[in-house]
């Protein structure tokens, strides 16, 4: 029998052992490792909510009215109406009939893929698509198809010889690349094969559209996917994930997705915070927030506020990473599984919580890699 002790040694071998560090004080533009203050430039804070005084006075009410916990799963007692407010606000923004909301998006992708599709039909997948989405896709037991990052061609093969349901799932915003997918032929497509389309819009909101709702709202499609997914745990600051649809599709998950059926609703203060941070999405500041994260990705020529650098090399991407963290900059290496062998790089990503500072001094500190 093979020892966890062997299979360690072997991913130290290759260069992919991880271990946790543990952080501290994290109010970006910093936060603290081993004692020591570096430049945060690897959260997924991307408007620097999660310190935000509304949202942290929200989650404190909203302890104070309903405590630390939920006590239940949503089908019992724990559906409480903080929830509900929070889900048709979601609703309201994303433009559809009703939103159900989940403990993270990982939770959101395993409930949902499975319970839209099952063993007589077909999901098609980009192959960047988020591990969360490729275990959801799994699960359903439905036949496995992958189509080559943001290739139409292949999609529309795909799509010409599949069988039952047919669900197509991508990412608006790819979070290892930062890239997006071409949401306009995909709707076109979908809509010309009569297939469903699932978009993850975890790495857009509050990057991307005119009120921060993501990519369809900026391309004006809101109306024509038929399954909106999101997070509040990234631009919003706050935790937790989101399916939008319509009234019916909503109906059926409440019945049907394990991941809500069966698990404690998530704290109410989680779901205040929330709610909190979607208001302000659309305040002055808010909005000041928005454009100025957009003036920054400009600035790295980058549509939105993902920067890979590719290194190629497990351990030169730890090297390079190691390198910026003695110049005083958090920015961790990502390697395989999370993305494709040989592609090892570092992941910066920037927040309208840094100044135009550190982000001229990250610019001097990648010259010098």
């Amino acid at each position: 029998m093979r020892k966890p002790e062997d299979e360690l040694t072997d991913l130290e071998q290759r260069g992919l052992l991880r271990g946790l560090r543990s952080i501290s004080n994290p109010n970006l533009p910093t936060v603290e490792l081993q004692g020591r203050k570096l430049i945060n430039f690897s959260s997924n804070d991307y408007l620097g909510f999660a310190q935000h005084p509304t949202l942290i006075e929200a989650a404190t009410k909203a302890l104070q009215d309903y405590g630390a916990g939920s006590t239940a799963s949503r089908l019992i007692c724990g559906s409480l109406d903080i929830f509900h407010q929070l889900e048709e606000k979601i609703a309201t923004l994303k433009k559809t009939e009703a939103a159900l909301t989940f403990a993270n998006g990982f939770t959101t992708a395993m409930g949902i893929i499975p319970a839209i599709i099952g063993k007589s039909d077909t999901v098609i997948l980009d192959k960047l698509a988020h591990a969360c989405l490729i275990d959801a896709a799994k699960l359903s037991g439905a036949t496995l198809r992958i189509f080559p990052h943001n290739d139409l061609n292949k999609l529309e093969k795909l799509l010409t010889s599949s069988s039952g349901r047919t669900l197509i799932v991508t990412e608006s915003v790819f979070s290892m690349d930062g890239d997006l997918c071409p949401l306009s032929e995909i709707v076109k497509l979908k809509e010309k094969n009569g297939a469903l389309l699932f978009l993850d819009e975890a790495h857009a909101i509050g990057v991307l559209g005119q009120t921060g709702q993501g990519l369809a709202e900026k391309l004006n499609l809101q109306d024509q996917i038929d399954f909106q997914m999101g997070t509040l745990g990234k631009s919003l600051g706050s935790a937790g994930g989101y399916l939008a649809a319509s009234r019916p599709w909503i109906d059926l998950f409440i019945n049907k997705a394990r991941s809500l059926v069966y698990s404690t609703a998530p704290p109410p203060s989680q779901a205040a915070a929330s709610l909190a941070a979607l208001n302000l999405l659309n305040s002055p500041e808010g909005i000041e927030r928005r454009s100025r994260l957009k003036t920054y990705s400009d600035s790295f020529a980058s549509p939105t506020p993902i920067i890979p650098k590719i290194i190629g090399e497990n351990r030169s991407a730890l090297a390079a990473s190691d390198s910026l963290h003695k110049s005083g900059f958090l920015v961790p290496a990502i390697r395989y599984p999370t993305i494709p062998r040989g592609t090892a790089r570092l992941r910066i990503t920037l927040s309208a919580a840094h100044s135009t500072e550190n982000l001229n001094d990250l610019k001097e500190a990648l010259a010098l890699l």
